[in-house]
């Protein structure tokens, strides 16, 4: 079931949900450049276990309404909050991916983790996206600006690239074919803004405030969120727990499907 929730006046989210009303919440936020269609072979196993799945769309991306202006990590963080309180959700189970991973980093804090009983982080980009003086993992803030500049120049060629970094595995021509699509759906100016704020925003003050049971799993072989990311995030969030995954790379939720699933299903039960 497919819905829409109003945001801002003029700017509304696209969110959809399966499973039995009544059960445990899993909130979905997606990462660069994609949307909620990602979580698919999340969505087709998890509802199974008695969990009442949500997945959104970030302004910009999907079918969520592509606005000028709303790309800051606490904008976004701000329109996961409206659709929480929308949907009146409790003991909720919040999970991220990639920069979606940042966004609700951002939201535990910005939002002191209200009404959320777990978080989940796969991938995440944080605490950073970009290297920093005495941190030097991700990309380089030169290759960002590539990236953008190849979004206002050749957006399908450059999701074609940044694409063929995401996994590990083999994948079919038709699953890349899929794959490539999603970031097709998005705005490219969306696409554009929210790279900047990949590049430029930093999560060092926010991962320390986090205090509820936080599941960090993170792919071994990840070229676009190095696997010390998780390094950091485990270190900065107490009581945090990894789940590394040798075998996988940024597409973590599909490099070793069977395995994140379970893992993912016996952390969230736990």
């Amino acid at each position: 079931m497919g819905f829409y929730i109003t945001v801002e006046p003029s700017v509304k989210i696209f969110v959809e949900e399966l499973g039995p009303k009544n059960g445990k919440p899993i909130l979905f936020v997606h990462g660069w450049p994609l949307n909620r269609k990602m979580f698919e072979y999340q969505f087709d196993q998890i509802p199974n276990a008695g969990y009442r799945c949500i997945r959104m769309d970030l302004r910009g991306f999907g079918s969520s309404d592509k606005p000028w202006t709303g790309y800051s990590y606490d904008r976004m963080a701000d329109d996961i909050r409206i659709v929480i309180d929308t949907l009146k959700l409790k003991n909720l189970i919040l999970v991220g991916y990639s920069m979606g991973g940042a966004i609700v980093i951002r939201h535990m804090v910005r939002h002191a983790g209200q009404n959320i009983s777990k978080l989940v982080l796969m991938g995440a980009a944080a605490p950073v996206f970009t290297k920093r003086p005495g941190y030097p993992y991700g990309m380089t803030k030169e290759q960002v600006n590539k990236l953008i500049q190849a979004t206002y120049t050749d957006r399908p060629k450059m999701l074609e690239e940044f694409g063929d970094l995401v996994f590990e595995q083999p994948i079919s021509d038709s699953f890349k074919s899929w794959f490539h699509g999603l970031g097709l759906e998005a705005s490219g100016h969306a696409t554009a803004m929210t790279a900047m704020s990949l590049r430029d925003e930093e999560l060092w003050n926010d991962m320390h405030k986090i205090h509820v049971p936080t599941g960090i799993f993170h792919g071994v072989k990840d070229k676009i969120c190095p696997f010390e990311f998780a390094q950091v995030q485990h270190a900065q969030i107490n009581g945090s727990k990894l789940f590394s995954f040798n075998k996988s790379g940024h597409g973590i939720f599909y490099c070793e499907l069977e395995k994140f699933n379970r893992e993912f299903l016996r952390f969230v039960s736990g």
